[in-house]
């Protein structure tokens, strides 16, 4: 009896804690989590601070603007609707009532602060300089120092209300401002630290968008949780996501591979065919961006156009796009396909190829280019470096470009590639001879790509000085038809595309690997993959 009584006893105690286990690991279990690869690791992942495409996906999970762009299609984000004045010159935003991640109200005042922030010299941004392309009032001449940034036209009219005053009409702004560069900023939280540092620290670390920042390791990787106070948190249905810096694209798909990662941002070129022909999990989609190489212009070598356009000419642009496989598109001028002019003809095709053939017809002219600069067959031409950010893609770029200028100009090459964060510093500082270059418009014009080559761009890394493109540049701006701001564009590439500070190599697409279980994510060409609305189900 009392042996009876003592098992009773044990099991009373025994199963109420067994069940609470196989409850509590059930819930573990029901937890939706998105293993990603992002790559490397972002310099920053501050809206207003952040240049690059590696960031821009993070601050896509983690933030929302105004307005949302989607595969090209802008949609309300935190402003309900706008209201464009008659003459075009005035965009009134309605914003939805919406909260922090802290649980505090997010208000018009937050982005009349961030917009300010992002522009002000002090801030440093290396964005400042895409305010002169918005046409609000002051922006310019507050980001250069000239005025106080209070002159600026925008302004939180109340809570739920901002304002924003052009010079001129401006139809590309509201899709602008679905970039990373306009989102909102918590001034409290962006002033608990250094510049930039509160974007990478949980502990003070604040957003707006559906997942929020809850661990990184710097070098190793991030984790987003979702945001509960995200206006839209009920739709939102991924619980974490697990984020690695693996930049080594091979690493990553046999990982991937594995059932390690459920999403990929890169994978080895020599893939690439296989998943296009067999594999549904690889995704391609077009991209409005070029892949270049810049020359140092402040180098003598390079001060020659003949010797630049024998390197430009010297390159089999669809043998290299033949061996990525990925649909990219040879490049012979700056502005990639898509955008359609003030006659809705495509700027790309309008344009032309400025007598650069993207096969291998033009070696011999490559050839006598360089040798009426003084290098025949490359003799007394200095040995120089090329300098690429670590990525196996740039790498067999980069090793192709290599052999073609030493088989058709006889030039010695060098490579050598720096990691991401470091290589971004040497290039900004005009560290390199020649060196990688990648640009993806921030907004739905070719104003967002041919202007980081205007004087004193921030992202201007040839050091391009030329008078008559910035003049070029300037009037594209202050155009009051559309007609003379594509006429003006036109004529910008032809004088870019004439003195070549740049090699472009090809029009970039956009490719990921998803496994199955995911589905719902979608994409932006401005702003990066957004997993607000997508499932992963095992």
């Amino acid at each position: 009896m009392k042996r009876t009584l003592i098992l009773a006893l044990l099991l009373a105690f025994i199963m109420p804690a067994a069940l609470f286990a196989a409850a509590e690991a059930e819930a573990v279990e029901e937890e939706m989590v998105l293993n990603w690869n992002l790559g490397a690791d972002p310099k920053t992942i501050d809206p207003g601070l952040n240049g690059a495409t590696d960031g821009g996906d993070i601050i896509a999970n983690t933030f929302e603007g105004l307005v949302v762009e989607r595969n090209g299609v802008v949609k309300p984000g935190i402003a309900k609707s706008w209201d464009v004045s008659a003459d075009g010159k005035t965009i009134t935003f309605h914003l939805r009532e919406s909260k922090w991640s802290d649980g505090s109200d997010l208000t018009a005042h937050d982005f009349e602060y961030a917009w300010k922030r992002a522009l002000a010299p002090e801030t440093a941004s290396e964005y400042s300089w895409l305010w002169e392309y918005t046409n609000v009032v002051n922006s310019t001449a507050a980001s250069m120092g000239e005025v106080p940034v209070d002159e600026v036209g925008v302004k939180a009219l109340d809570d739920y209300t901002l304002e924003v005053k052009l010079v001129a009409p401006t139809p590309y702004f509201v899709s602008l401002t679905s970039f990373y560069h306009f989102g909102p900023v918590k001034q409290s939280a962006v002033e608990a630290g250094p510049e930039g540092a509160w974007a990478k620290d949980p502990s003070i670390y604040v957003s707006n968008g559906p997942f929020v920042l809850t661990s990184y390791v710097i070098g190793d990787g991030l984790t987003l949780e979702k945001n509960p106070y995200f206006w839209d948190a009920a739709n939102v249905q991924i619980d974490k996501i697990n984020v690695k810096f693996i930049d080594e694209a091979s690493t990553a798909y046999t990982a991937y591979n594995a059932g390690d990662f459920d999403f990929l941002n890169d994978v080895p070129p020599a893939e690439v065919p296989k998943l296009i022909a067999e594999n549904p999990e690889y995704y391609i989609f077009p991209l409005l961006g070029t892949y270049y190489y810049n020359f140092n212009m402040d180098l003598d070598m390079f001060q020659d156009a003949n010797v630049r356009r024998a390197l430009a000419l010297s390159i089999d642009r669809e043998q290299i796009v033949e061996v990525l496989a990925g649909g990219q598109v040879p490049a012979p001028g700056f502005v990639p396909p898509g955008f359609p002019d003030h006659n809705g003809e495509d700027f790309f095709e309008t344009a032309g190829n400025y007598g650069i053939e993207t096969d291998d017809s033009q070696f011999a002219e490559a050839k006598k280019l360089l040798a009426e600069a003084g290098y025949p067959d490359g003799k007394g031409f200095p040995k120089f470096v090329l300098m690429y950010n670590t990525s196996e893609g740039h790498k067999l770029v980069a090793e192709m470009v290599q052999e073609m200028w030493k088989t058709n100009l006889g030039l010695d090459v060098s490579l050598e590639n720096q990691e991401w964060a470091v290589f971004q510093d040497t290039r900004k500082a005009g560290d390199y001879e020649v060196s990688r270059g990648g640009w993806i418009t921030d907004f739905l014009d070719p104003s967002g790509l041919l202007a980081i080559f205007t004087e004193g761009n921030a992202y201007n890394d040839p050091n391009f000085n030329n008078p008559a493109y910035d003049a070029a540049m300037n009037r594209a701006l202050t155009a009051t038809t559309d007609a003379e701001h594509y006429e003006a564009l036109y004529e910008a590439q032809d004088i870019l595309m004439t003195e070549l500070p740049v090699v472009p190599v090809y029009h970039y697409t956009d490719a990921m690997l998803s496994s199955p279980a995911v589905k719902g994510w979608s994409r932006s060409q401005l702003s990066g993959t957004d997993f607000r609305y997508a499932t992963v189900n095992r």
